[in-house]
């Protein structure tokens, strides 16, 4: 999910299962900053069963995405 309404999603959310080196990262979803700056419009494709729900800044691609 990369786009609603034609505004790319400030931040992305992620299904992270493990710890450290070890961990997972599985992209679930997109979030938007509403205009008023008090919240998220979420867009969620995905619910981790287990795991924990994580939510990042959005990356540019010229910075090489989620590492």
């Amino acid at each position: 999910m990369s786009q609603k309404n034609g505004n790319p999603p400030t931040h992305r959310l992620y299904i992270v299962k493990g710890e450290g080196e070890n961990a997972r990262w599985l992209e679930a979803g997109a979030a938007w900053a509403n205009r008023d700056s008090q919240g998220f419009t979420i867009a969620i494709d995905v619910l981790p069963l287990n795991g924990r729900l994580v939510m990042r800044k959005a990356e540019t691609k010229s910075n090489g995405g989620q590492s």
